[in-house]
């Protein structure tokens, strides 16, 4: 399984639209275009995960700089998200009461 970040997708580009683009390299298993968790807007990024590593390494090869509608796309290696620190109750706290202890 290859997982692929695709960035700089327009504002009205589907999961689809995603999905067909790479279905040219092999078979494609699951597209994600991230939204903001507020107002549900697309984000402008996404990720592709191939369920073969060699497709996913041509797709990204083939893809990268590719135009998706009037956008380059940005297409490479997704990295494993870092893990957030100060992720505890603290944070939450402060954020819910305004910022003020």
């Amino acid at each position: 399984m290859k997982n692929i970040f695709v960035g700089n997708l327009g504002f009205n580009t589907s999961e689809e639209d995603v999905r067909q683009l790479f279905a040219a390299y092999g078979r494609v298993d699951r597209v994600t275009i991230v939204r903001d968790r507020d107002t549900d807007q697309p984000r402008g990024f996404g990720f592709v995960e191939m369920t073969s590593a060699e497709d996913g390494i041509k797709a990204i090869a083939a893809l990268n700089g590719t135009l998706l509608g009037d956008r380059a796309l940005s297409v490479n290696e997704a990295r494993p998200r870092p893990e957030r620190a100060g992720g505890g109750r603290e944070g939450r706290d402060r954020r819910r009461s305004g910022g003020r202890w």
